[in-house]
């Protein structure tokens, strides 16, 4: 029907319809067989064989055919002649969820733009559920006055650190960015998109749970403290390829790509839990740097000598201390070409 239709239109004739398998082979015998996108790259050879029409190409052997010009051409010509399947590759529509309320009352409080949006929410569940998808990401609009003196609507763009269906969890994060939102109008309708949507999983109990609960659960603590005090308050340690301990990590969004981490030596040093933000200097009691009592170095000295590229030099021993009650310390001394006596520094507490 497709070469009909090609052939129909490059003449200029009107399209008709072949009902019988008899007419549609008579039909195709007498097109051109460059129609065929297949025998295309072989026309030269054709016209030099003086095969001009499907019919010609059809009363080649079929052998030969397939070694000069391999097995697509003769697949081609038998799903033209309906001798052989045609596949054919569906085009799928992608699920999309964009519904829209109408508010019977002008809303001027996010509490009752809320409640409005659950009836949304629970619709947005129900198709969630019956089509086995998670949501990934959505968009909440909140729609104001219309006409001259029209403002634009409020976008909420919720995203999920897993894809999620749960309405409660939905509904918290939710009410928290409401929570943080200013209306610069009056609410009138309420529209909520899907945006991202993934296929879900079959849920996994464990036989045992892990403590602390699942990566899920984590996740959601992650996107409800995000939604509550915004993303730039809601950061991760990154590690930096310094020695310096004060310059080893920095803060990053969470969203924020991680890089490849540098491969550290295979024994690393005992570090501590707490890093002190300033090095705090000790007192010297007896040739021994005291911290409420006298500490006692329990490691060989780490040295650390780097920061000269951006004027931050550090030259220090780095000890692992003890006090008289048990507790840890990392302490350092200051290396310096002088001739005074070197300072010590409390650095960071072990747990």
């Amino acid at each position: 029907a497709w070469l009909l239709a090609r052939a129909a239109a490059g003449r200029g004739r009107t399209r008709r319809r072949v009902a019988r398998q008899a007419s549609l082979v008579r039909a195709l015998d007498g097109l051109p067989c460059v129609l065929l996108p297949d025998a295309r790259p072989y026309a030269g050879w054709f016209d030099g064989l003086g095969c001009c029409t499907l019919a010609d190409l059809r009363g080649l052997p079929r052998a030969g055919l397939q070694r000069r010009c391999g097995p697509a051409l003769l697949a081609a010509l038998d799903r033209a002649y309906g001798e052989a399947v045609e596949p054919l590759a569906w085009m799928a529509v992608p699920p999309v969820f964009d519904v829209r309320l109408e508010l019977p009352e002008r809303v001027e409080y996010a509490e009752a733009v809320l409640f409005a949006a659950r009836r949304l929410v629970v619709q947005l569940c129900g198709w969630l559920a019956a089509r086995q998808l998670s949501l990934a990401a959505m968009t909440v609009g909140l729609e104001h006055e219309r006409g001259r003196q029209a403002v634009p609507p409020t976008l909420l763009e919720l995203a999920f650190a897993s894809p999620v269906r749960d309405e409660g969890h939905f509904m918290r994060l939710l009410g928290e960015r409401l929570a943080r939102v200013e209306l610069s109008a009056a609410v009138i309708a309420v529209r909520v998109t899907a945006t991202r949507v993934e296929s879900v999983a079959p849920p996994a109990e464990d036989l045992f749970p892990e403590p602390g609960g699942t990566r899920e659960t984590r996740a959601r603590l992650i996107e409800l403290l995000v939604a509550r005090l915004g993303a730039e308050n809601v950061l991760r340690a990154a590690p930096v390829a310094d020695h310096r301990p004060e310059a080893a990590n920095r803060w990053l969004p969470l969203d924020a790509p991680a890089g490849k981490p540098s491969a550290g030596p295979p024994a690393a040093p005992p570090r501590p839990a707490w890093l002190l933000a300033e090095p705090q200097p000790l007192l010297m009691r007896n040739e021994r740097p005291v911290f409420r009592t006298p500490l006692r170095t329990m490691s060989s000295p780490e040295r650390i000598e780097a920061g000269w590229f951006d004027g931050q030099l550090a030259a220090r021993d780095y000890f692992v201390a003890q006090d008289e009650a048990g507790a840890c310390y990392w302490v350092f001394r200051e290396r310096s070409g002088s001739q005074a006596e070197p300072r010590w520094f409390l650095h960071g507490l072990f747990g």
